[in-house]
């Protein structure tokens, strides 16, 4: 009997809203069998143990929209699906909790608990919540991450917790060329040995169709200028939810509110508005592909600062190859007409041009 997932996908086949892709396949009867494996009890009623899955590869190749369908559809009642990252900084905060709390508040947040450990008492609230965990987006670039890992989700699956997830990279390549990367390995080893491990990699990227179909920039002289960013961000999107992710800045948290998987959404003022430098910008091109761009403004010298941020954000996200959608209120050559900084700001401009066209696109990184 064909799962619930299948029929989905099936569906939406049906009625155009997807393409047939024969690379999805085995992805599909993956997690196919993972949503029987979850409606199985034991002889007395209790949960059978149930094999994740692990789906890999480049970005657009659907793996996203194949996490949407099984997590909607699948048998089970406690169940999450979050951005790896957003996963990850509740924990870094749970632990935190439990190392700065007095007895009182840690009984109240994670029951009654033994020892000065906090991963079991994490594990243990983790688990009460949800069965099945499933992720967007699991890189792992951290050591305080990498070092947490292994003994955490040793922990979950201890307690029958369920894994599904999607990455960019083989299990293999995750925390590659890390400090002290050996301490990661039987993490690795875990994930192969819960999860059935797919590679998700057909040669066409559909979120690039969808780009390079539509146009990437949008300014006032554009009737529905708006509207034509929003559907871009919707399509591109789907029905992968929204999450803030945190990233680690020498030190420093930088959050962006809304990403999703690979994407991130920010206005002019969230990125160029605010004391933000150089390295933060390198880390937000290496930790997503799109970038959508909202409410730029027109500048002059009385915004020097916001423009010389901006610049240098631009700079981040053409040597990281980054795709980059914007709205903004003129063409790029006239966002900084005249005064002082107008010279320099042409070499941007000329950027923003190529970054909006479709060469640019042909050649942006997976």
């Amino acid at each position: 009997m064909p799962s619930l997932t299948r029929r989905a996908y099936d569906a939406r086949l049906a009625d155009g809203r997807l393409t047939a892709d024969l690379s999805q396949a085995t992805a599909l009867a993956a997690l196919s069998r993972l949503e029987h494996s979850l409606a199985r009890r034991g002889v007395l009623g209790g949960l059978k143990p149930a094999r994740g899955v692990y789906l890999w590869g480049p970005p657009g190749r659907g793996k996203s929209m194949l996490m949407d369908l099984f997590f909607a559809e699948a048998p089970e009642p406690r169940k999450t699906r979050a951005h790896f990252h957003a996963f990850m900084a509740r924990v870094h905060d749970l632990i935190r909790q439990w190392r700065e709390g007095d007895a009182k508040t840690r009984r109240r947040v994670f029951g009654r608990s033994k020892g000065d450990d906090p991963i079991g008492p994490v594990a243990a609230l983790i688990a009460a919540e949800a069965r099945l965990l499933c992720f967007d987006e699991l890189q792992v670039t951290d050591i305080a991450d990498a070092m947490i890992l292994g003994r955490l989700f040793e922990a979950l699956f201890e307690r029958k917790v369920v894994l599904a997830v999607t990455s960019n990279r083989a299990p293999d390549q995750l925390y590659l060329n890390g400090l002290n990367r050996q301490l990661f390995v039987p993490f690795i080893d875990t994930l192969k040995a819960r999860c059935q491990v797919v590679e998700v990699a057909g040669a066409r990227d559909w979120r690039l169709d969808r780009m390079a179909a539509g146009q990437l920039w949008f300014h006032p002289i554009e009737a529905g200028r708006s509207a034509g960013f929003e559907t871009l961000w919707t399509d591109l999107k789907g029905d992968e939810p929204e999450e803030p992710a945190h990233l680690v800045v020498l030190g420093r948290e930088v959050v962006v509110d809304r990403t999703a998987g690979g994407l991130a959404r920010a206005t002019f003022a969230d990125l160029c508005g605010r004391a933000l430098g150089p390295q933060d910008y390198l880390a937000l091109a290496g930790h997503f592909h799109t970038l959508f761009l909202d409410a730029v403004p027109v500048l002059d010298p009385a915004r020097r600062n916001e423009a010389k941020r901006f610049v240098t954000l631009i700079d981040a996200l053409y040597e990281a190859r980054v795709r980059l959608v914007v709205l903004a209120d003129a063409q790029p050559d006239a966002l900084y007409p005249a005064g002082d900084g107008a010279f320099e700001f042409e070499r941007t401009a000329s950027r923003l041009h190529e970054m909006t066209s479709a060469d640019w696109l042909a050649q942006t990184r997976d």
